[in-house]
């Protein structure tokens, strides 16, 4: 998926029924807690919910991505809709029930009356619609044995244990601040909220990696840095 697929979309077409939805700045930060908790049941690798599958009886090392999903989205379609709304536009998710398909038997997501149906495929793409517009990677992380998934659960719940009543900062808001008191980024607060999410993360990235350049550039300059050790694209902050 390249950028030109999303630079200037306010959607991603999964199929002729399925859309992942590409809001603005704006209507996230409005929203910024629920909509990316939607965002994270999505694309959420088993190891992003040890914990929770452990108190379930599940070993998180015994389930894919698929499964974990469909686990998660009878807790998901209950959600707002205008919520779910910023992810798929107007795709009802009430309208869908867990199932078997007749052709292999694995498990499906489907909405019988308007004929549409979710199944592993279509759930990849639209993890992978939503790590783009983001900037998320997969956590491929296993344990190397029982004794390693152990320790590694123990210290994921304790994480959890001291951010239960933590009140997170907006994370959002602290990156607007930075990038609109950048000389680089040429939005002010308002001009901001009107960009989409996707050409925000980008410019937020683009911001970092032509400050990297900057900053080795000056390192050339007083002699700190031996160009000869950089790479061609250390060069190129474009």
């Amino acid at each position: 998926m390249s950028t030109l697929h999303l630079l200037y979309r306010d959607s991603y077409e999964i199929n002729d029924s399925i859309r992942i939805v590409v809001p603005t700045v704006g209507q996230v930060l409005d929203n910024e807690d629920t909509y990316y908790n939607i965002v994270s049941a999505i694309t959420a690798m088993p190891i992003d919910f040890m914990v929770q599958l452990d108190d379930l009886g599940i070993d998180f090392t015994t389930i894919n991505a698929w499964q974990l999903f469909v686990l998660l989205f009878e807790n998901l379609k209950q959600m707002d809709k205008y919520d779910l709304s910023l992810v798929f536009g107007d795709l009802d998710l009430s309208c869908f029930e867990i199932g078997i398909s007749p052709q292999n038997g694995k498990f499906i997501i489907r909405d019988e009356k308007h004929d549409i149906t979710i199944d592993r495929a279509i759930h990849s793409q639209m993890a992978s619609a939503l790590r783009k517009l983001h900037h998320l990677e997969k956590n491929h992380r296993r344990p190397a044995n029982d004794e390693a998934k152990e320790y590694m659960l123990r210290r994921a719940r304790e994480k959890l244990k001291r951010h239960k009543d933590r009140k997170e900062n907006s994370q959002l808001e602290s990156l607007i601040i930075a990038m609109v008191n950048t000389e680089q980024f040429k939005y002010d607060f308002e001009g901001t909220r009107e960009l989409s999410i996707y050409q925000f993360n980008e410019s937020v990235r683009q911001v970092i990696k032509k400050t990297d350049y900057d900053n080795r550039m000056y390192g050339i300059y007083t002699g700190t840095i031996n160009p000869k050790e950089l790479s061609q694209k250390d060069l190129n902050w474009l």
